[in-house]
């Protein structure tokens, strides 16, 4: 019965990261992304301008 209780432990810790792993993947996405796509845009977009206004206005063509 010792390989028993030497096989228990990992095989946990495998079912579990499994299920860590499935829930962070169905996480990603669904309602909440497009909302947090558009604070990132809105992020961006600020620092952006912030950044031209800081350099005199003259944009930067860099993509």
């Amino acid at each position: 019965m010792d390989y028993v209780s030497a096989l228990v432990p990992p095989v946990v810790m495998a079912v579990f990261f499994t299920a860590l792993v499935r829930v962070i993947v169905k996480t990603q996405g669904g309602a909440a992304k497009a909302k947090e796509d558009a604070a990132v845009d809105a992020a961006i977009a600020r620092a952006q301008s912030s950044g031209s206004a800081a350099s005199g206005g003259t944009a930067s063509t860099d993509a």
